[in-house]
């Protein structure tokens, strides 16, 4: 239909940190589809358990357990501390479910009435209708009218000003610890610690939106252990699947048993192939490489802060975001296809999300020439 402003480059292969166009020409892709290529392109491993599931058992209903479903939820509750995980196909539609939660959460302690959620300025949830509306930038917010209802916005990293919107409808505060869309911007350390606190004490679910700073992007497994805190819903897709769809509802304590029978749902939803994928994924990212992948990050930051023609440099881990001082970004990235670099933007800034096992000699190389074009 349209619906993208692709560039004029068709990859029809891949390998590690590597992609290929029809005439062979080879591309560092620092994107790995928008973070999902965690472990880079047809990773050997990831491959052979898909591969093999895909020979054993492709898909049944969930009317009928799966073995790698379940080793998915018990793996993923084990690593994160969360009690339950629904499984979904995308991170919009995780987000759906995690709103499903608090408002039913909400709807059973208190009855009807408290189903407002609070989203932060510059955010972004999803493309659906409702995960638009929880979307916090005005650009979203057209065409599509109705938009779905109980939706509320307020400056991040601003308790004052949640509280001015907060009253007796509201029912939970969903927050990006690193706002990737709106310009891969973090949010304050205080500033999330007090908004735990407050939602504690207002007894209103803090939903963490995960989808892309999930699965070791930042250097921890989660980015709320950079904070030192813990949300009451988690939400997970990109990284998780390794490079095949997926998206996650993880529940935690008082959220442990909002949700029951007939509640939700999803045809595809913990598909065997899938989740075969996302437990080697989750089995790759253990502690070492997490290190590596925080190691890789300073690394990167150290070569690009002060930089010419880098004006800052944000993020965690390995998601990065570069604001040129005298370029658009769209502009570089457009030159670094021309010189075999595939980068993203996130409005005004440079965006870098590279495989998490990228080398040091790989990651290097390729920021050596998006150094050579800011420079310039």
């Amino acid at each position: 239909m349209g619906t993208y402003n692709r560039f004029d480059l068709l990859i029809t292969a891949g390998e590690g940190c590597y992609c290929f166009d029809e005439k062979g020409n080879r591309y560092t892709d620092l994107t790995s589809g928008i973070g999902v290529n965690c472990l880079g392109y047809c990773d050997r491993e990831w491959a052979d358990a898909v591969s093999e599931q895909a020979h054993t058992l492709s898909h049944t209903s969930n009317l009928f357990y799966t073995e790698p479903c379940v080793k998915l939820a018990k793996t993923l509750c084990d690593r994160t501390g969360a009690k339950k995980v629904f499984f979904a196909n995308s991170g919009a539609e995780a987000n759906e479910g995690a709103i499903k939660v608090a408002r039913k959460y909400s709807y059973d302690k208190y009855g009807g009435g408290r189903n407002t959620v609070i989203t932060l300025k510059n955010s972004f949830h999803g493309r659906t209708i409702t995960t638009l509306a929880a979307t916090g930038q005005d650009v979203f917010h057209n065409y599509f009218f109705p938009f779905t209802e109980g939706f509320r916005y307020v400056e991040s990293g601003n308790m004052d000003a949640l509280k001015e919107q907060f009253d007796d409808s509201v029912c939970a505060v969903m927050i990006e610890f690193i706002q990737g869309e709106g310009g891969v911007i973090p949010q304050d350390t205080e500033y999330v610690k007090a908004l735990r606190s407050f939602c504690d004490e207002k007894d209103v679910l803090l939903i963490a939106d995960e989808v892309q700073t999930g699965v070791g992007r930042t250097g921890k497994f989660l980015a709320c252990e950079n904070y030192g805190i813990t949300p009451d819903v988690t939400t997970f897709a990109k990284g998780l699947g390794g490079g095949l769809p997926i998206g996650a509802v993880a529940v935690y304590g008082k959220a442990e048993n909002v949700m029951g029978f007939s509640s939700h749902g999803s045809t595809f939803g913990g598909n065997p192939i899938v989740c075969a994928g996302a437990l080697k994924v989750l089995e790759r990212i253990d502690d070492a490489f997490l290190a590596d992948v925080v190691k890789k990050g300073e690394y990167a930051r150290k070569k690009l802060v002060g930089a010419k023609g880098v004006e800052s440099v944000t993020g965690a881990g390995l998601m990065i975001g570069i604001k040129p001082t005298d370029k658009k970004s769209a502009d570089v990235v457009k030159k670094g296809i021309e010189r075999g670099v595939l980068m993203l933007t996130a409005k005004d800034k440079i965006r870098l999300l590279p495989p998490l096992n990228i080398t040091v000699k790989q990651l290097d190389e390729a920021l050596d020439i998006l150094l050579e074009i800011l420079a310039e």
